[in-house]
Formats: C-alpha cells, sequence, structure tokens
C-alpha cells in the first residue's frame, strides 16, 4: 500500500502510521472531541435523528468534492423520496446521501454491546460504491473493480493501478483493516487515503472513501454516535484536502502523518458539526434551519 507498507515496521501494517511525529496527538485530539460529543443530551433518545441528518449533511459535502453543490434543504427532500431535478449534480448529491446512508444501516446503534462485524471489505467497498454511482454509471461499473481503464476521477493523485495488481492491492488493504490494532482515526485515514489513491472504480471513488471511513469511525469505536460530519471541513477547502491526499499516495513518511492530521483535524471540526446538528434536534428546528453557500 502506499502509505502503509511504507512504514510497516512489524506485524501489524499500522503500528509505523500510529507512531509518526504528531499522530498521537492527532489520535488525541480526535478521542477528546468525540468523547465530549457523546455526553449531549440529544445522545439520551434522539441519535437516532442527530445520526440521520449528519449522513444528510456528510452527503452533501461529500458531493460537494465532487463538484456537485446542492441546497442541505434538496439532499434531506431526498432523504424521504424526492427525485433528482437538477441534472449530473443532483445525481452525484443523491449518489452520496444513497452511500451514505448505506453505511449508515451498517453502524451498530448507539449504546450496543459487543464487537461491530462489518461486511468483509471488499464487499463493502462495492456496495457503497453501488449504492453511490447508481444512475449516473453504467450498471456493469456498478461495485466492479476497474479493468484495463483508468478512472475518471481524482486524475490529480497520480497515476493509478488496475486489474490485478488494484485486486491484489485492495485484498492487501483488507487484510490491514481487519488485523491492525492501530487507532480508529489511522485505520479509518489510511483507508480514505488509499481508496483515494488506488480509485478502484471508474468514477464515484471519492464519495467511496469517505463512506468508508466514516464507518470505521463508528464501527471501531471512535464516534459511537455516528454523527461526526467530518467532510464537511474538507468541502469547505477542497484542494488542501486533495493536497494531502496527493501527499499520503507518496508514501513518504511526512506525507502521510500529514494524511492523518488532516483527517483528525477534521473530525474534530466535524464533531462541532454534530454538537450543532444535536442542538437543533432537541430544539425541533432542523426543516426551517438556513443554511449558507458553504458546508454544513
Amino acid at each position: 500500500m502506499a502509505g502503509a507498507a511504507a512504514q510497516d515496521t512489524g506485524p501489524d501494517a499500522l503500528a509505523g502510521i500510529a507512531a509518526l511525529p504528531g499522530v498521537p496527538e492527532a489520535v488525541d485530539a480526535a478521542r477528546a472531541a468525540c468523547e465530549e460529543l457523546r455526553w449531549h443530551e440529544a445522545y439520551r433518545r434522539r441519535w437516532r435523528g442527530v445520526r440521520a441528518e449528519a449522513t444528510v449533511r456528510s452527503a452533501r459535502s461529500s458531493a460537494a468534492l465532487e463538484g456537485a453543490r446542492v441546497p442541505l434543504e434538496v439532499v434531506r427532500a431526498m432523504l424521504v423520496g424526492a427525485e433528482p431535478a437538477g441534472g449530473q449534480e443532483h445525481l452525484i448529491a443523491l449518489g452520496a446521501l444513497r452511500a451514505g446512508a448505506h453505511v449508515e444501516r451498517l453502524m451498530p446503534d448507539l449504546g450496543a454491546r459487543g464487537a461491530t462485524r462489518l461486511p468483509p471489505f471488499g464487499q463493502l467497498v462495492a456496495g457503497v460504491h453501488s449504492a453511490a454511482a447508481a444512475g449516473w454509471l453504467p450498471d456493469d461499473q456498478l461495485g466492479r473493480l476497474r479493468l484495463d481503464e483508468g478512472p475518471a476521477d481524482l486524475r490529480g493523485l497520480g497515476p493509478a493501478v488496475a486489474g490485478p495488481e488494484l485486486a491484489a492491492r485492495l485484498d492487501l488493504l483488507g487484510q490491514v483493516v481487519r488485523d491492525t490494532a492501530a487507532p480508529a482515526l489511522v485505520v479509518a485515514a489510511v483507508t480514505h487515503g488509499e481508496l483515494l489513491t488506488l480509485r478502484p472504480f471508474a468514477a464515484g471513488n471519492g464519495v467511496v472513501a469517505r463512506a468508508v471511513a466514516r464507518v470505521l469511525l463508528t464501527a471501531r469505536g471512535l464516534d459511537p454516535t455516528g454523527s461526526v460530519v467530518a467532510e464537511a471541513a474538507w468541502a469547505q477547502a477542497a484542494n488542501p484536502y486533495l493536497g494531502a491526499a496527493a501527499g499520503f499516495a507518496t508514501g513518504a513518511p511526512e506525507g502521510v502523518a500529514r494524511w492523518v492530521q488532516v483527517c483528525a483535524e477534521a473530525v474534530v471540526e466535524g464533531a462541532g458539526r454534530a454538537r450543532d446538528i444535536a442542538d437543533a434536534v432537541l430544539a425541533g428546528r432542523l426543516d426551517g434551519e438556513q443554511s449558507d453557500a458553504g458546508q454544513g
């Protein structure tokens, strides 16, 4: 893998990344933000409502990173069955919403006991892509790894492998995710970065990478509320996000560490966004809430 293999210092491929300069502090900051969020009153009885609204906002921001900027109220309407009416941008936003809803269904209930069992990694990634790209990619490309062709998105991240090498790299990533004991933030960040680097599908790879990272944060216990909206931070500054992803793709220790820090910073900001959502859910004011042209 571009990042993890470069830092592999033992049987746990992510142990070296977790120890890179700045990473332990980033992990601690993300953990503190998520722990503080957990005590909000809304999570006592209304956590499902908070999580559902977080899915809407995560999807909106993820779509914006693909160039599809759709008003929050339009995305929220899609959640309850409104048909997209704004061309390709609305189709991408609907796909991001479907991907978000797909991973939300895989999240454990807040307060659930016992280990969370996600689908096997390849199945997880394919399922998210099928949800994300339905309606704007041909059916025969949904959940299917690229063969000889290159990806149509994220070309600024350098060349992407294809065919058997791609399948092998994705399988290796799945093994690392399954076996590592690294902190959840590190696991989610590396998975996110590797999926952006590999771009396993014809298009829609960014939406997939962010949705998979979101479910890993919850399933691995960092964000048990499932309501952190990390995507909002990236949507406000797409170039730094993509620049950090490009640094991760090089495998250089500084680039890998910086990527994990960028992901941690987004989690901290996303926890603040979740707190705002929780406030609004308690006050019963989501429907009338006005949002600006940014992401939130």
